[in-house]
């Protein structure tokens, strides 16, 4: 039965049968390691371990795991590689610029080590095609950047019964612990809802320290090497807290919510995470290509960072980025003319408070589903600026 003792699992994984002699030179500054030796490396070399994006977190965990001699590495991410991510996604370079982040990361862990194998999905996780792919896989890392998938993540591991190690990061401060709902509470059990969408805040809008990527993300690798072997103490009911400014680390231990509802099935968690207000309207990529290609395109608005809009942009569009959209009117004058006025971001959390706010002062406004980041996939001439 499930239980509040955070005591130490049994190893996660079963050892291989043998261990190829390269495979033993490899690891021989870690055979060493008190408690480790060829059994625990066994073990390793027989898990499957599947991560959840290929940006800060997962470009530095990934190389991590294939080091220690992880056999199967499965990566999920549908984004492809822009400048903006080089400073803190430490895996790709600028020669892999609009590359599929998967393809990347996967040849810097083929340059660190050809007999690795890695698995990628270029896929965007969500509720159709999550416990298929967790059943893959022994254990599941999570490194994304928006609460949606932490919650997706974390019902389907529960629901799968995988052990998830998760990690977040922004600005200056990240944070981690070890999801398993055998053993002890669970994502949910710590943030049983998610913040009002105006709360949220990105690292396009609010920047993280690159260093830090690395700091967290090594240490999800430690932990699933922990489970995988079965040595140390995992995080399992319990949050590791980190401030880079402070250079310090604190603990938060927390408990089962002994009122929360069993997770049953997997849901729209974009819906969840935009809390009660509905939707406003949207516009998917496919059809706003179609309109942009008409004599006569719709108006669009681009509520990102000044830096953001220059480096790639929609063709045709005005910049007004959200916090100058939540401090004053003024932009309301680009929203004149018949038909809706389409805001984009990045993705969809900016453009969705965006839209929102436009629509309390009485503007026709819509969004574009996925943000830029689809319109590009599917429409790539669309685009310019000096990352295009």
């Amino acid at each position: 039965m499930p239980s509040d003792d955070p005591a130490r699992p049994a190893p996660l994984v079963e050892p291989a049968a043998s261990l190829p002699p390269e495979r033993l030179r490899r690891a021989q500054r870690q055979l060493p390691l008190p408690g480790f030796g060829e059994t625990a490396q066994a073990r390793l070399h027989a898990a499957r371990v599947l991560v959840i994006g290929a940006g800060g977190l997962g470009s530095a965990s990934v190389p991590y795991l294939a080091g220690a001699g992880v056999g199967t590495i499965g990566i999920v991410d549908d984004d492809e590689v822009e400048l903006s991510n080089l400073h803190r996604q430490i895996a790709h370079g600028t020669a892999d610029l609009g590359r599929p982040k998967t393809a990347s990361l996967a040849d810097a862990v083929n340059r660190l080590d050809p007999g690795a194998r890695v698995e990628q999905h270029r896929i965007r996780l969500d509720s159709s095609n999550a416990l298929e792919l967790f059943e893959r896989y022994d254990l599941v890392i999570d490194g994304s950047d928006n609460f949606a998938t932490r919650y997706l993540a974390n019902d389907a591991a529960e629901l799968t019964g995988r052990p998830l190690v998760w990690g977040a990061i922004l600005q200056y401060h990240g944070q981690l612990g070890v999801a398993w709902h055998r053993y002890g509470p669970g994502y949910r059990d710590l943030f049983p809802s998610p913040p009002p969408p105006d709360d949220v805040m990105d690292c396009g809008t609010g920047g993280v320290l690159p260093g830090l990527c690395g700091t967290i993300g090594s240490l999800l690798a430690t932990e699933a090497l922990k489970l995988i072997t079965g040595l140390g103490e995992s995080l399992i009911g319990r949050v590791l807290l980190y401030d880079a400014l402070a250079a310090s680390f604190r603990e938060l231990p927390y408990r089962r919510d002994s009122q929360a509802s069993p997770v049953s099935e997997l849901v729209d968690y974009e819906r969840f995470c935009d809390g009660a207000d509905p939707l406003p309207a949207a516009v998917s990529a496919e059809v706003l290509a179609s309109e942009l290609a008409t004599g006569n395109p719709p108006r669009l608005l681009d509520v990102r960072t000044p830096s953001e809009h220059a480096a790639r942009r929609i063709v045709g569009s005005t910049a007004a980025p959200l916090d100058q959209l939540e401090s004053e009117n003024a932009a309301l004058g680009i929203a004149t003319g018949p038909g809706p006025v389409t805001v984009y971001c990045e993705r969809d959390p900016r453009s969705i408070r965006a839209a929102r706010l436009l629509a309390e002062r009485g503007v026709e406004v819509r969004y574009l589903r996925g943000g830029v980041t689809a319109l590009a996939a599917v429409a790539p001439q669309l685009l310019e600026g000096h990352d295009v």
